[in-house]
């Protein structure tokens, strides 16, 4: 007796358990398990409309294999891949809209779903000292989609994004190069930034680039052995002068200068003594042609400074041209 009453309570206690599990399941979890698309539908649209995208996107994907073949079937899809993306789930999003965008070419979502797939490109990429073959992917796709809709309002947000990813390579490109003169080697890293300006003109870090070869030559010369000076300080003034040329503004310019004005003795005093007996004598030519090469000098850089405001406002469109220029490289490839 007292065993079948045991199992009269242990059948009771298990039932009011399974009943409580099912009513403690929420009306979320109960719709998440509907095949009422919809209700499915209403709940998951208010659900994206109050932000709470991660529930938003589980409720569209319940729905995918209920709706397949069906009028509501892109938007069922767009919809996941949408919640997805605005939740901050790049690489799940991206799937979602890879799988969209080759199935539905034709649907009204089809040219935001494209640029949102290239933001979720963008927003898997690294910092610039880290792997950049997202980097590259995610340029591609920008460029792709820049050439497909060339009148999309996203275009600018493109260029934008554009802009950023290629400065991130510019930057290791440069820091990379730099790297040497950071280690001290001097020769190989003016070899190395150099090559970086042969690769890309274009670096947006053309500044630095151009002040730290300048740098590298004067500390390679300077400790050079004193037959081989002379050679490398010219070396070096060449690079002054390029830099002074194209940056006469630059922040670098007072330290620049002051070294200059260094070689330029060091230079002068190794001149005076090649030609210690013409002057002796009289042969006031060589030092004519010195005062009158550093008035032409002195009047070149008047010129430069004189077109100041000239080159502060096209300064402030360098950086979009460079970007475009840097686009037309990428479509061509």
């Amino acid at each position: 007796m007292k065993k079948c009453v045991s199992n009269s309570i242990l059948a009771l206690v298990l039932a009011l358990a399974a009943w409580m599990g099912t009513s403690c399941k929420s009306q979320y979890e109960l719709m998440l398990a509907s095949s009422d698309v919809p209700a499915k539908m209403k709940m998951a649209m208010t659900l994206m409309e109050s932000k709470k995208f991660n529930k938003a996107a589980q409720m569209f994907e319940s729905m995918k294999l209920l709706v397949n073949g069906t009028p509501q079937d892109d938007s069922v899809q767009y919809y996941t891949a949408y919640c997805n993306y605005r939740y901050g789930d790049a690489t799940t999003a991206q799937q979602n809209y890879q799988a969209f965008i080759g199935t539905f070419p034709r649907s009204v979502f089809y040219t935001q779903a494209r640029f949102e797939y290239v933001d979720c490109l963008y927003m898997d990429t690294y910092r610039w000292e880290l792997d950049q073959t997202p980097t590259y992917k995610a340029l591609s796709a920008i460029n792709v989609y820049i050439n497909d809709f060339p009148d999309s309002e996203w275009v600018e947000p493109c260029l934008e994004m554009a802009a950023d990813l290629e400065e991130r390579l510019d930057k290791k490109d440069y820091e990379a190069a730099k790297l040497y003169y950071t280690m001290e080697d001097f020769r190989a890293a003016h070899y190395a930034l150099k090559n970086v300006l042969k690769a890309d003109a274009d670096n947006m870090y053309r500044e630095e680039i151009l002040y730290y070869t300048c740098m590298s030559a004067y500390r390679y010369a300077q400790n050079s052995v004193s037959d081989k000076q002379r050679e490398r300080y010219v070396v070096f003034t060449d690079d002054y002068y390029d830099f002074v040329g194209e940056f006469p503004e630059s922040k670098h310019r007072n330290h620049l200068d002051m070294l200059a004005g260094r070689v330029q003795k060091i230079l002068s005093v190794e001149a005076a003594e090649t030609n210690r007996y013409q002057i002796d004598v009289g042969d006031v030519s060589n030092v004519t042609a010195q005062i009158k090469a550093e008035k032409d000098y002195e009047e070149f850089l008047k010129n430069k400074n004189a077109k100041k405001e000239a080159r502060k406002e096209a300064k402030k469109d360098r950086r979009r041209e460079r970007m475009e220029r840097k686009l037309l490289k990428h479509r061509a490839q």
